[in-house]
């Protein structure tokens, strides 16, 4: 049969006998070795002022699966207490690739310490992360229920993610495996309104709704720490709403897409983006009313465009400051 007639397209390759040298494997075991990559070799960035909070971008991405943009997370790691803001893939790996346990240098996120999270809406992007978030840092010894603040709907996945995985933690529950029986639970409570929904000795969190599409529950989130007032838009098109939660800030933590990028779209896509999200101009004529410290990019929709060019887009009608967030920043 002809290989490109072969249903399993199977390579049949002839053995070859290699002789190795023991002196050559043990120089190529050192080799290994010294060229071992370390988890934070990712472009880590420490621009914080704070020693009291700490804003880290565990992911600045968006549904397009960038090899250097995690999806959507963010950590307000405050006295070394952290609360999370939305579950983008990959979030658990960039928190603990932050903590000292694997070099890093934020305690707050040694990662069986991660027990309150918010979640902004229920999009794809920031919540495949969301199994990761309840089970890993439980495996890896958080000994109390999960705390997680999100729209409507939220009760409803993480029941079926608890289903979903319901084998898995029978397995470390009754195997031989060591593990208490409280750190997977989840208490969960859904933002109904807008207005105060957390507080504690670290942080005030209160809740406002934005305009994403016709998605019915999305919210925006302004944080207020001892020091700082962070307000973080979620997906978000250009909203008043906003602009009177950001004003004065801090930091304001917002997404973004090129408008270069966007006017080489099809009428289809320009139609969805519009409704969904905020352009550079947008985003610039926004940040003159509310007038924060800082501007923080995330969900950045580049489109071709340079993190210089994106930004250029902006400062041509905002002279304030602004930064392109990359994952594992610290503001």
């Amino acid at each position: 049969m002809d290989r490109k007639d072969d249903p399993m397209n199977i390579i049949r390759i002839k053995p070859v006998r290699i002789n190795f040298c023991p002196m050559k494997l043990k120089l190529v075991s050192i080799l290994l070795c010294t060229l071992q990559i370390h988890p934070v070799a990712f472009s880590q960035r420490d621009f914080s002022d704070s020693e009291i909070t700490k804003l880290v971008m565990l992911g600045t991405g968006n549904p397009n699966p960038s090899p250097e943009q995690s999806g959507c997370a963010l950590a307000i790691v405050v006295n070394d207490v952290p609360y999370l803001v939305d579950f983008g893939p990959g979030l658990i790996r960039r928190a603990a690739a932050m903590s000292p346990r694997y070099g890093g240098t934020v305690k707050g996120l040694d990662v069986q310490h991660i027990k309150r999270a918010f979640l902004t809406h229920l999009h794809s992007d920031h919540t495949t992360g969301y199994p990761d978030l309840i089970l890993t840092p439980w495996v890896m010894g958080r000994d109390e229920p999960l705390e997680v603040y999100g729209p409507a709907g939220t009760r409803e996945m993480t029941e079926h993610i608890l289903e979903a995985y319901r084998a898995d933690i029978s397995y470390r529950l009754y195997g031989s495996e060591p593990a208490n029986d409280s750190g997977w639970r989840v208490h969960c409570q859904e933002i109904l309104q807008e207005g105060l929904f957390y507080q504690d000795e670290n942080i005030k969190a209160e809740a406002f709704q934005v305009p994403h599409g016709t998605w019915p529950n999305a919210w925006g989130f302004r944080m207020t720490t001892p020091d700082k007032i962070i307000v973080i838009s979620g997906d978000s098109a250009p909203s008043e709403k906003l602009i009177e939660y950001a004003r004065g800030a801090d930091i304001l933590v917002h997404e973004v897409y090129s408008m270069a990028g966007y006017e080489k779209k099809s009428a289809s896509w320009k139609s969805y983006h519009s409704a969904h999200h905020t352009s550079t101009i947008e985003l610039a004529e926004m940040a003159r009313k509310a007038e924060p410290g800082l501007i923080v990019l995330y969900h950045i929709l580049f489109w071709g465009a340079s993190e210089a060019e994106l930004l250029d887009e902006i400062n041509s009608h905002y002279d304030g400051k602004v930064m392109a967030g990359r994952d594992l920043d610290i503001y």
